[in-house]
């Protein structure tokens, strides 16, 4: 199967809702974003009024980390974590301010289409949650963009559903980028399992990428070894601060470290074909091999043996990978003792 290759790794910072609903706050992520050089900084677009019922519970670490007490409410939680349409204006204008991409999660139909037409963002990110929504993601299909599919809680067989349902409806495997991902938060280095992505590659034969909930960077560059062409990565301003994903974050100096680790990492990946790198590497074969040597004097038209021959170095007369050729032959002059070989 050949699956298309994205040449630079899609780095996206995960504000999500570490905003807490402040605008000043989601302003200074997009400027820790920029900083740190990822290609987009992600927010999260929803109304709570057609994201949960009023009686759905929260998950049980979004209660220990909001120390949420009676009002474990998801409805309660997410009503102060909105962002306004004009609060959305001023994220996109800030972004291209600091000079980074705007990108943001849709969680229903008409936030899908507000995002995909009105701000014309390059990417659909459909969430783990709405991989099971037929609905969202027929009309995800129809918006005629490229996809970002994160699976989490999922099993391969509800991959393969949803990627065949985007299919049927339009969607490209070229345009179409799947993320491996663990939800929980954070998600512990023993449920990580990176090695799901080369199933879902070889499933699917879409690119794959990979949203990391752990803690830490190492998991993401791994993932990034690995050909992840998407890594999106939860990160804070502080992780002190209340809020269900600040613990499970990145804070700003730890981003700025997984963008320039991902980028060395990709770099040192390659084209895979191997031969000397540079010409600096080819320089060194001469100090670094060896040359066929008299092993001790010897006479013009003495025979060469396995005795009064050796191999040292430099590399630069005749290669020991010709040694068969040399043995027997005569010698055409005089040799000293550690002289190069001539024929």
């Amino acid at each position: 199967m050949t699956i298309p290759v994205q040449k630079r790794c899609i780095i996206i910072a995960e504000a999500g809702v570490n905003h807490n609903g402040d605008l000043e706050m989601a302003k200074q992520l997009i400027k820790v974003a920029a900083e740190a050089g990822a290609d987009y900084v992600k927010f999260q677009t929803f109304s709570a009024d057609k994201l949960v019922t009023k009686t759905a519970k929260q998950a049980a670490y979004q209660k220990k980390n909001l120390q949420s007490g009676d009002d474990d409410s998801q409805y309660t939680m997410l009503k102060k974590l909105e962002l306004s349409r004009e609060a959305h204006e001023v994220l996109v204008k800030t972004c291209a301010y600091y000079g980074i991409n705007f990108l943001s999660t849709a969680f229903d139909n008409e936030n899908l289409v507000y995002l995909a037409k009105d701000l014309d963002l390059d990417f659909i990110k459909i969430p783990s949650g709405e991989l099971t929504n037929y609905p969202y993601l027929r009309l995800a299909a129809q918006l005629n963009k490229p996809i970002i599919l994160s699976t989490g809680m999922a099993t391969l067989q509800e991959i393969l559903d949803s990627v065949k349902l985007l299919e049927d409806f339009g969607v490209k495997k070229e345009g179409l980028y799947i993320l491996h991902c663990t939800t929980e938060y954070p998600a512990l280095i023993s449920e990580v399992n990176l090695k799901a992505m080369d199933v879902i590659a070889e499933a699917t034969g879409c690119q794959v990428g990979y949203s990391d909930h752990t803690m830490g960077i190492d998991v993401s560059v791994a993932a990034a070894a690995r050909g992840a062409v998407v890594i999106e990565k939860h990160f804070t301003l502080d992780r002190s601060l209340p809020g269900p994903d600040h613990p499970a974050s990145l804070e700003p100096d730890e981003l700025k470290k997984m963008v320039i680790a991902i980028r060395n990492v990709q770099r040192a990946i390659g084209d895979g074909l191997k031969q000397p790198a540079s010409a600096r590497e080819r320089g060194n074969r001469d100090v670094a091999r060896k040359s066929i040597v008299a092993a001790c004097p010897i006479k013009a038209g003495e025979i060469f043996t396995e005795e009064n021959l050796a191999t040292k170095r430099p590399g630069t007369g005749i290669s020991p990978m010709k040694w068969p050729e040399v043995i027997g032959r005569k010698a055409k002059r005089d040799f000293m003792e550690n002289d190069l070989i001539e024929l």
